[in-house]
């Protein structure tokens, strides 16, 4: 990988964070097996959704490519991340103006994504974190943060959490035990979500707990702690 031009390097790379269970090594074997050595641009937009299937699944002994237990939505995107084509995320939502202040006694969310607005991603594997400003009756999209330099880095999940530290809360599909710890010490509340869900949608039924939040978000949101007991004993 470390001969490659660092831009293929970092296409084969996003490929693999979206194919669960399929290693950076592993990837890399398969192409290397369908396409030929060495690797180039031209090869690898040669690479098509059948071929990545029927090499992963060689690769687990499913000769026929059918019990990989990827989800074809994951190879069609892992793909794209191989033609080059990660920036022509069309369904990626627009980012809004905000500034401090905007939205009184909100907080900001990070929320971990592979795709689009979609809640899709595993903390030390997601493509970019999607980051909202949210309050009781408001949700604004301020930031997008790609984790495409993670993988450069010498601790990749202090990286990612550096990336979002003026963040309160985190919404991620998972997240390992190690991580989590790191997370938890920036003062990042993470919330795991296993199911795929539009950012939008979670956020928004997250709003409700803005009613009665529980004391760690009641404090984020500059409750005096008298106003924090109320909240603890109304739970």
């Amino acid at each position: 990988m470390s001969q490659l031009p660092r831009e293929l390097a970092l296409r084969i790379a996003l490929a693999a964070r979206v194919l669960p269970g399929v290693e950076l090594p592993k990837l890399i074997a398969i192409l290397h097996d369908k396409v030929g050595s060495p690797l180039d641009d031209e090869k690898l937009k040669s690479i098509t959704v059948t071929n990545l299937k029927t090499g992963i699944g060689s690769h687990d002994g499913e000769e026929d490519g059918e019990d990989i237990g990827i989800g074809l939505e994951n190879i069609k995107l892992a793909v794209r991340y191989l033609w080059g084509e990660e920036e022509e995320d069309e369904g990626l939502p627009e980012i809004q103006p905000y500034k401090d202040g905007d939205l009184p006694e909100s907080i900001r969310v990070a929320v971990a994504s592979n795709s689009g607005s979609l809640l899709n991603g595993h903390f030390g594997s997601c493509i970019r974190f999607l980051v909202y400003q949210l309050s009781r009756t408001d949700c604004r999209l301020v930031d997008i943060r790609s984790t495409i330099e993670a993988d450069s880095s010498d601790d990749r999940n202090l990286y990612r959490v550096n990336l979002i530290k003026d963040c309160q809360m985190l919404f991620v599909q998972s997240i390992g035990g190690p991580a989590a710890a790191k997370v938890v010490r920036a003062d990042i509340y993470p919330i795991k979500v296993p199911e795929v869900i539009d950012a939008i949608d979670k956020l928004k039924e997250f709003q409700q707990v803005f009613d009665a939040p529980p004391p760690w978000m009641a404090k984020i949101l500059g409750k005096s702690p008298e106003e924090r007991k109320r909240f603890a004993v109304h739970e």
